[in-house]
């Protein structure tokens, strides 16, 4: 069967399963009215729908298919990793739950930079000391604790399963572990179950007899079991074996935060999103707002007007990105004028459609401050009226290739999301500034932008993504697919993307994005333009007006949508 949908539309669509362990789900209706779970992968999305028919609400299937991604997608679902949750009840209540990982205790501003004051090549990006403390558990036990309706064995279940007894790779999934085979042999010396001596094929099934004892001890204990007693003492044994600096003192700790989401309107739409630490928020209301005012509809879905449009837009709110934001525990980020309206759309004043803005004319904004490719994304509604968006990742593919001796789950490389040197860039090419430096105790900055929005005070659309630094450009194009562009929810997360994140400066396109007539157009006004391959993987919801789901699962990689 297909790894993932085919085009939906607008009236009727046919949900794909692929092959999962433990049988098949029975008859799914095509036009799913009850519920949906769109993921990274088809057993993650089996094991939220279970949940959902089991009575769960979208937080208790939330939990379980971030357990079950730790299990069946190991390059970025995770329980040594964090993100954050955006959340909507039936009654349009929300909430925003920050589980971002935290620099341990005994980092310092410097700990990247050789005697001359430059970042060391991939010290940051692999290894040990690349880790920050996980706030994957502690999250999903937070989440669960204030909105949870099935108990907590319960929603973990699936995910011991999985890891006890195995699941059948994919073929992606088989090639993702095979091209990072030599990484996890050099730093994981002892042997992982990652590698395999004669290759991974497609069809091979993954046991993960250490991770399963892990997860029984979460089952069992709550976060307990995961940032103190065994699992704790394993972290830390594994730390000091390769000079790393996670404590126990770091892990217990440890908290997830709530915070006030981010709210702002565009044409009528409430647009929900997460605060700092995530720039995603704000960067997404910002994007909007910078187009609001042009008749984007009538310019056309890729034409070059739409491309110059946005790309203007990007790169003035990614310049504000580096200058701006960080961890508000730590630096007072100007969120209130940079969301204000007006100031967006003064930004966009210095824009002309007959020629480039080349970025070296471009600065933050003048405001006053008295700031991975492989992450994950999954999108639930239940049958309650119940939305959860989910961003999660280890950064990197597999994150730091660490995986903890005796615990089997790989951890982070999130201290490459702070400013090693701030105005040099980290893996994604982004540049940050003083309000992202390292210090102890601080959560990095992150592009994750997990979004809800509201149509006349209903829900309309779940939606989020992958990518590192087109998170909240893919997010971006998805919401303007649907609502400029009138496209189902499974053709605006398949429609080819563009990217533009002020430096480097440069217009990425994806293969077939633009056609060769909007390249010359684009090129003879000053925009540098660079095919690259995928961008991001978006996983979405829309609500239609006649009250069925329509689910966006992204066919460049193994996502998978389920409703019923």
């Amino acid at each position: 069967m297909s790894r993932y949908l085919n085009r939906f539309t607008l009236l009727a669509f046919v949900v794909v399963l692929s092959s999962c362990v433990g049988g098949q789900l029975g008859k799914v209706t095509s036009q799913p009215e009850k519920g949906m779970v769109v993921s990274a992968y088809p057993d993650a999305s089996k094991v939220g729908l279970e949940i959902l028919k089991k009575g769960g609400n979208a937080v208790d299937a939330a939990v379980a298919v971030q357990f079950a991604l730790a299990v069946v997608y190991p390059n970025a679902g995770n329980i040594g990793g964090g993100g954050f949750m955006v959340y909507r009840s039936a009654k349009g209540e929300i909430a925003a739950l920050d589980f971002r990982e935290k620099a341990p205790g005994l980092a310092s501003r410097d700990m990247f930079l050789d005697s001359a004051g430059n970042p060391i090549k991939d010290k940051s990006l692999f290894g040990h000391l690349a880790c920050g403390v996980p706030g994957s558990v502690a999250g999903m036990a937070e989440a669960h604790r204030k909105f949870g309706r099935l108990s907590w064995q319960q929603v973990l279940e699936p995910a011991i399963s999985l890891a006890e007894n195995g699941f059948i790779i994919t073929e992606k999934e088989a090639d993702d572990l095979n091209r990072h085979s030599q990484e996890f042999a050099k730093y994981n010396p002892a042997g992982t179950v990652f590698v395999s001596n004669g290759g991974w094929k497609q069809g091979d099934r993954l046991v993960q007899k250490d991770l399963a004892e892990t997860l029984k001890r979460i089952g069992e204990l709550g976060a307990a079991g995961f940032y103190e007693g065994e699992t704790a003492d394993k972290i830390v044994a594994e730390m000091q074996h390769g000079g790393g600096l996670i404590s126990k003192e770091d892990l217990k700790n440890y908290h997830a935060v709530w915070r006030t989401p981010i709210t702002g309107i565009y044409k009528g739409y409430k647009i929900i999103t997460m605060p700092p630490t995530s720039s995603g928020g704000i960067a997404l209301l910002q994007l909007l707002h910078s187009v609001e005012n042009y008749p984007v509809a009538r310019y056309g879905f890729n034409s070059d007007s739409t491309i110059q449009l946005l790309t203007e837009a990007e790169r003035r709110v990614y310049a504000d990105r580096a200058t701006y934001l960080g961890d508000p525990d730590f630096f007072k980020v100007p969120q209130r004028e940079l969301l204000e309206h007006g100031y967006s759309v003064a930004r966009m004043k210095s824009m002309s459609f007959s020629k480039a803005t080349p970025s070296s004319e471009i600065k933050a904004g003048d405001i006053t401050v008295k700031e991975s490719n492989q992450t994950t994304h999954f999108s639930i509604v239940d049958q309650y009226g119940n939305a959860v968006s989910i961003t999660t990742t280890l950064n990197g593919s597999f994150g730091s290739k660490v995986v903890v001796q005796g615990a089997g789950f790989f951890l982070n490389n999130e201290m490459d999301d702070f400013s090693v040197k701030p105005g040099s860039p980290n893996m994604y090419g982004l540049v940050g500034g003083e309000a992202n430096a390292i210090a102890p105790g601080k959560r990095m900055l992150s592009s994750m932008t997990p979004t809800i929005i509201e149509k006349d005070g209903k829900l309309f659309m779940v939606v989020g993504t992958p990518g590192g630094s087109t998170i909240m450009t893919s997010v971006f194009q998805t919401i303007l697919n649907v609502i400029e562009f009138n496209k189902s929810m499974q053709a605006a997360v398949s429609a080819k993307r563009v990217h533009h994140q002020w430096l480097p400066d440069t217009i990425y396109s994806e293969t077939g994005a633009l056609d060769s007539l909007t390249k010359i157009k684009l090129q003879q006004k000053g925009y540098p333009i660079k095919e690259w391959g995928a961008s991001g993987r978006v996983d979405a919801i829309l609500k239609t007006k006649w009250g069925y789901y329509q689910g966006g699962a992204d066919p460049r990689g193994d996502d998978t949508a389920m409703g019923w």
